[in-house]
């Protein structure tokens, strides 16, 4: 029997996903929930220190318009972002919405993403300290613990690293290495997740750095003994349903915007 916890306890946005009671939105409210939870990921990608200079975007497909996504202005740090400053870029790479420019390597790599997945609602990727660190041994993450199951059989290696990511062609390469999976590891540059909202694409971002650290930990300890396949694949199914990304990110989302207000401007 799966406890749910009193509504009294949780705030009326939680309750509301638990149970699946939530009202479909329009596209214009679709479309600024997709951007406060996005300008909400930069703040919290500021605070596990995912930002590194001008490297690391997040992307969230517009409602309406499908083949454009939402995504941070160059050379505006993620912890100062707020929602009026996101940006919006079409399928050629200009700039449609906002008076920022775009980072190169951020259409490069997003345009092709959400072009080959239309599942796909979003895409995160930064240069985080333990998934540059994982991605330098070019390997995939072993299922070493109950979180780090989310990903058994759900993430790919990218193993062709050629330099700053700038031209489409790459992009599409990456496109093709992630395949069906929830992330991909681009070997000695970082990690990348996506996910059908804008909450999954960044939890799945946070665990997966975590996941990476951990084995980082562990390997340096010793020998880390895995998770055997049976296990890790029951694990995974329990760990990784489709909206468990989306719950785990909910009271990151009511810390952060209880916080930081001023992202929702």
């Amino acid at each position: 029997m799966n406890y749910v916890p009193a509504a009294t306890a949780l705030g009326p946005d939680f309750v509301s996903l638990l149970q699946d009671t939530a009202p479909a939105r329009s596209i214009a409210a679709e479309r600024l929930h997709r951007k406060q939870r996005l300008a909400a990921t930069f703040r919290l990608f500021a605070r596990y220190g995912f930002d590194q200079g001008l490297a690391g975007h997040v992307t969230a497909r517009d409602p309406e318009h499908q083949d454009s996504f939402w995504v941070n202005p160059l050379g505006l740090h993620f912890g100062q972002i707020r929602v009026s400053d996101l940006i919006r870029v079409d399928h050629t790479g200009d700039v449609v919405e906002g008076d920022r420019p775009v980072n190169r390597a951020a259409f490069a790599i997003h345009s092709a993403i959400h072009a080959a997945r239309p599942d796909v609602v979003a895409a995160a990727h930064t240069h985080s300290t333990y998934g540059k660190a994982w991605s330098t041994l070019g390997r995939k993450l072993d299922p070493l613990t109950q979180d780090s199951c989310k990903f058994y059989n759900d993430h790919a290696l990218f193993d062709d690293f050629s330099g700053v990511v700038l031209e489409q062609s790459e992009g599409t390469r990456i496109a093709a290495a992630l395949g069906p999976h929830k992330a991909v590891i681009l070997r000695n540059h970082g990690i990348l997740t996506v996910g059908d909202t804008v909450e999954a694409a960044a939890w799945w971002f946070i665990s997966m750095d975590n996941a990476a650290h951990t084995q980082l930990l562990a390997e340096a300890a010793g020998t880390p003994i895995p998770i055997d396949p049976q296990t890790a694949a029951l694990t995974a199914s329990q760990v990784s349903r489709p909206r468990s990304g989306l719950l785990s990110f909910q009271p990151l989302w009511e810390l952060v915007t209880a916080q930081e207000p001023d992202l929702l401007e």
